[in-house]
Formats: C-alpha cells, sequence, structure tokens
C-alpha cells in the first residue's frame, strides 16, 4: 500500500484525468484521517481512568448469628442480578422498644413469618440495621454479591433492600446510629456500581401490583424509600423524612462532594 508521500506525489499537477484528481483527494485525506483517528486512540489511552466513587465496606454481622443450622440447610440456592443500582429503604414494622442484644431474636421472627405465613424462600432484605447502627446480613447469598431480593414488588432486580428494625411512622425519633449505618451499607453498595446515592436510576418494573405496570421502566431514586416503588406508607414519614440526609452522607463516604439537601 503506498505511503503518504507517494500519495502526494501522485496528486501533483499534470495528471490527465479528473477523475484521478479525485482518488489522488480521496487518498490524501484517507492517510491523514487514518493519522488523526491513531493519534486521538494514543492520547485516550494516556489519559487516567476517571476513578470510581467506593465506600468502604461496614461490618456486617452474618445471617449464622440469628438464624440456626437447621433452617440454613434447607434455604433454596440464592439468585443474582449483575449488579446493584438502587437501595430501597424500609422498616419492619415492628416494636422500637427493644435492646440491641435482642436484634438477632428480632430479625429470626421476621424470618419466620416471612417464610411461614407468607411462604417467601428466604427473608426478603438484604440488610437489616438496628437501632445502635448494627447491620446484620439479611438474604442468604453473600452480602458481597448482588442478591435478588425480595423487598420491593416489582423493583427486587438490580436493587438492595435495607431495612431499619422498629417503626418509624410521623413523629418517632430515628437513632442517628441507624441513619449512619444505612448510609454507610448504601454508600458501599451503590458504590460498587459507581452510583451516586443522590441520582435516580432507571428501573424497569416486574410487576404490575408494583406502582409502575410490569415492563415499564420508571425513573427512581439510586436510594429510594419502599413507598418510591410500591402502595405503602413503609419505611414511615419520619424515616423518609430522613432519606435527603442519608444520601448526602452516603455520597460523602463515597468521596462525592457534598451539595446542599
Amino acid at each position: 500500500m503506498p505511503g503518504p508521500l507517494l500519495v502526494l506525489l501522485a496528486c501533483l499537477p499534470g495528471l490527465a484525468a479528473v477523475t484521478a484528481l479525485g482518488l489522488c483527494a480521496s487518498g490524501v485525506d484517507r492517510v491523514a484521517t487514518a493519522g488523526l483517528a491513531a493519534r486521538a486512540v494514543a492520547q485516550d489511552a494516556a489519559r487516567p481512568a476517571a476513578a470510581a466513587h467506593t465506600a468502604a465496606k461496614p461490618r456486617i454481622v452474618p445471617r449464622t448469628v440469628w438464624l440456626d443450622d437447621a433452617s440454613r440447610r434447607s434455604q433454596p440456592p440464592p439468585r443474582y442480578d449483575d449488579k446493584v443500582v438502587a437501595v430501597f429503604v424500609h422498616h419492619t414494622d415492628s416494636p422500637n422498644g427493644y435492646d440491641c442484644a435482642d436484634a438477632p431474636r428480632i430479625i429470626r421472627y421476621l424470618y419466620a413469618g416471612q417464610t411461614g405465613a407468607r411462604d417467601w424462600d428466604d427473608i426478603g432484605y438484604n440488610f437489616l440495621v438496628d437501632k445502635c447502627g448494627t447491620v446484620y446480613e439479611g438474604r442468604a447469598g453473600g452480602v458481597d454479591r448482588p442478591v435478588t431480593g425480595a423487598h420491593t414488588q416489582g423493583f427486587n432486580h438490580r436493587t438492595a433492600g435495607i431495612a431499619a428494625l422498629g417503626t418509624f411512622t410521623a413523629g418517632v425519633p430515628v437513632p442517628q446510629a441507624m441513619v449512619d449505618a444505612i448510609a454507610a451499607v448504601a454508600a458501599w453498595k451503590l458504590g460498587m456500581a459507581d452510583v451516586d446515592p443522590r441520582t435516580d436510576v432507571r428501573l424497569t418494573s416486574s410487576n404490575s401490583l408494583s406502582r409502575y405496570r410490569s415492563g415499564v421502566t420508571a425513573t427512581l431514586p439510586a436510594l429510594a424509600g419502599h413507598q418510591d416503588g410500591y402502595m405503602t406508607s413503609c419505611p414511615g414519614a419520619a424515616l423518609s423524612a430522613r432519606l435527603p440526609e442519608i444520601r448526602q452522607t452516603a455520597a460523602r463516604l463515597q468521596g462525592r462532594p457534598v451539595t446542599a439537601p
């Protein structure tokens, strides 16, 4: 194949046909374009990759603390998505006057209700947080993996469910330790996919009993309340009011610039 110099020489005046000039001009353009493209590729390769906004993994108490061996043996295999791009916050609608040492017993009771009366294959939430800020592993499958939960009907895929132990309707104080722990879990899980907790994401409903007909793609907060995807008052007015703070804290934990709420 002729190099750039030969192509240019062939394009000198004196050629017999106009068509030849057209061919030469085309050849010069191809050579120049190829050179620019090569330089662009080299410049892109030289640019540093954009830094991912990740957060530290919080301490998570394993499910073996609240689930007995017999129940663990009867668990069906977990299901997985490709990644987690949104988090839904819940409350468990259970009494608030518990001692934090009783949290494993309460979670076991919730598990029994969901797998018994509701006939679910496991507890629906991926994580549970008590009022002292202790984080517990919920649904089986591995806390580091994108386990498909059963927490927000229609939007269980590519999401994680974090449940606050208690009932947080209007006027009920939400412990700061609980708020901070929810933010830490959300920052860590969303950081794996470099998702800003303050942004919106696109999720496709899989169930017409959600707020959106099955197959509809909805725009929802990346850090949402249960009521954003389902007709419910969960996670309660008091905890819902703390979601802007939780989003900001989670973004800060990911190393993102802090903005006004």
